[in-house]
């Protein structure tokens, strides 16, 4: 709104039928606190610096189960997570 007040939470929500399972996908979830950051928080660079993470990640073929295909690299919730923790360096 006109006060920069949001809600930020991938369309999909979060999930709890696969809670635990470690199949969930958290790239939305990221990305939804870049956009916390950048349009609330008045913090574009460090929505940038979450938003290139992701693309690092995803350029090294790591893949969760919903998004994989040949070629790629399946991982978990958790291996998602720390591979972009990781790519923010």
């Amino acid at each position: 709104n006109d006060k920069k007040q949001g809600l930020y939470e991938p369309s999909h929500g979060s999930a709890p039928d696969i809670a635990g399972k470690g199949v969930a996908n958290p790239l939305a979830t990221i990305l939804s606190a870049a956009m916390m950051l950048r349009f609330s928080l008045n913090q574009p660079e460090a929505a940038d610096r979450i938003e290139a993470a992701v693309k690092k990640v995803l350029a090294q073929g790591l893949r969760t189960p919903d998004i994989y295909s040949d070629g790629t690299t399946k991982v978990g919730t958790r291996e998602m997570g720390e591979a972009v923790v990781k790519a923010l360096g």
